[in-house]
C-alpha cells in the first residue's frame, strides 16, 4: 500500500495556528475533517502538514446578541442542532444542522470547516447566503455575498482562518433539501428567509457553487407565500448533472424546494 506521510500539529490558539500556517504555507487546516480526510484517503489531497484547530476553545461557542446569532468556527453541527438559543432565534438554522450527514458527521463536523470548504452540496453555505451572514476571520470580516466564489473556492486568502459566522436573525426562515439517500448531501437545498422589507433565497447542491435566485427574492419581497415562487423557473444551464440527477431535474427541484421552504417559513 502506498502511503503519503504528513506532519500532524495541534494548535491551542488562533494565533498559534496562524503561526503554523505561515511556517508551512502548503499545510492544511483540519477542523472536523469530514471533507479533507476523505480527500486524503482518495489521494485527492496530499498536504505535507495538518494543523488541527478543532480543539481551540476560543472558536467553540454560540452567542445570541444584538439581533444576531454568532457561532464560533469550531462549533460542531450537533452543537448548533441542539442549541436552545439557536432554536429560539433561528429555528431554520438548527433544523439545517440537524439534517447534515449522519450522527457521526454531525458530532465531528464543524460550521467553520463547512463554510471554508464550500462544497457544492454542503448545507451551511445556503444559510450563510440566505441570511446575509458575515464571515469573520483572523484578519477581517467578509460579507456572505462576497465570500463564495466557485466550486470549493472562497474569498479566503493565504493564512486566513475562519473564526466566526454571524447570522442576522430573520423575521421568518426555513430550509428544505432533497437529499442524496446515501450521502445525505443536498442534491438541491433551498434556504428562504424574510427580513424587514426584503427576502433572500439561496440554493445549494444544484450548481457548482451556492447561489441566490433574484427573481424569487423580488416576488417574495412583495408576497412571502409559496404561490409567489410556484411559477418561477430556474434554467438548467450550468446546473450539476450526474448519475443521481440531471441538470434539468435539479433545476426543477429548485422551484419545488423553494415552495416548500417558503410554505414552512410562512
Amino acid at each position: 500500500m502506498i502511503t503519503y506521510p504528513f506532519t500532524y500539529r495541534r494548535a491551542k490558539s488562533v494565533a498559534e495556528a496562524e503561526a503554523m500556517l505561515k511556517a508551512a504555507p502548503e499545510s492544511k487546516l483540519l477542523s472536523g475533517g469530514q471533507t479533507l480526510i476523505a480527500a486524503m484517503k482518495m489521494r485527492l489531497a496530499n498536504p505535507p502538514e495538518l494543523i488541527d484547530i478543532s480543539g481551540i476553545k476560543e472558536l467553540d461557542y454560540i452567542r445570541v446578541a444584538n439581533g444576531a446569532v454568532a457561532i464560533g468556527a469550531a462549533t460542531t453541527h450537533w452543537a448548533v442542532a441542539t442549541s436552545a438559543d439557536v432554536a429560539k432565534a433561528i429555528p431554520a438554522l438548527a433544523h439545517l444542522a440537524s439534517i447534515i450527514g449522519d450522527p457521526a458527521v454531525r458530532y465531528k463536523g464543524t460550521i467553520g470547516g463547512s463554510v471554508a470548504n464550500n462544497d457544492p452540496a454542503a448545507d451551511y453555505p445556503s444559510a450563510v447566503l440566505a441570511l446575509g451572514a458575515t464571515i469573520k476571520t483572523n484578519k477581517r470580516s467578509i460579507a456572505a455575498d462576497d465570500f463564495f466564489t466557485g466550486m470549493f473556492s472562497t474569498a479566503l486568502d493565504e493564512n486566513e482562518i475562519v473564526t466566526e459566522i454571524s447570522f442576522p436573525i430573520p423575521e421568518k426562515a426555513a430550509y428544505k433539501k432533497f437529499a442524496n439517500p446515501a450521502s445525505r448531501y443536498a442534491m438541491v437545498g433551498v434556504f428562504a428567509a424574510r427580513t424587514k422589507g426584503s427576502a433572500r433565497v439561496a440554493v445549494t447542491g444544484a450548481a457548482p457553487c451556492v447561489f441566490r435566485v433574484p427573481e424569487m427574492e423580488a416576488a417574495l419581497a412583495k408576497n412571502f407565500t409559496a404561490d409567489a415562487v410556484a411559477n418561477i423557473k430556474v434554467g438548467a444551464d450550468g446546473m450539476n448533472s450526474d448519475i443521481h440527477g440531471s441538470a434539468q431535474y435539479r433545476a426543477h427541484l429548485v422551484t419545488v424546494m423553494a415552495k416548500r421552504a417558503v410554505a414552512e417559513a410562512a
